[in-house]
């Protein structure tokens, strides 16, 4: 008699994984503001942008909220991605890579000093810097956990 092992996921598995990827989508926002934090307050970087002849003043909640949304939409593409394909880390992190890089070029494309873009650089870099392992770490998990490759 040969033992079988059960591959239907725990509530404790799933739930690790959902644990994981909010703590980096908090780290993520964590680590924006924390690059704002010593570059505003901290070095004096006035992180005004000017664009398309508006001023905008890049505050701590505008930061926040910019960490924010692509941490979640980062988020839900990798689960839908998980859904359709086993092969859903490698994609996930291919265009979170390209994303990162393309979401450089409006930091150097608006008027704005030297120590605002590299701030603004900077919080680019450190949210990827966050998501990007930890994403690509759990990636495929659930599929794993589901009990199915695609």
């Amino acid at each position: 008699m040969t033992p079988t092992t059960d591959t239907r996921p725990t509530a404790g598995s799933l739930r690790d994984v959902h644990r994981a990827r909010g703590l980096a989508v908090v780290g993520a926002v964590s680590a924006s503001l924390a690059v704002w934090a010593v570059g505003d307050p901290l070095l004096g970087c006035d992180l005004v942008v000017r664009q398309k002849g508006q001023t905008r003043d890049l505050g701590a909640a505008a930061m926040g909220i910019f960490a924010l949304v692509p941490a979640l939409l980062g988020w839900a593409l990798l689960a839908g991605l998980e859904r359709m394909t086993a092969l859903a880390g490698r994609i996930w992190t291919a265009a979170a890579v390209v994303l990162l890089a393309v979401s450089l070029v409006p930091v150097f494309a608006v008027e704005a000093g030297v120590g605002t873009k590299t701030v603004l650089a900077l919080a680019h870099v450190a949210v990827g810097a966050v998501l990007i392992p930890v994403f690509r770490k759990t990636a495929g998990t659930r599929l794993r956990l589901l009990g199915g490759e695609r």
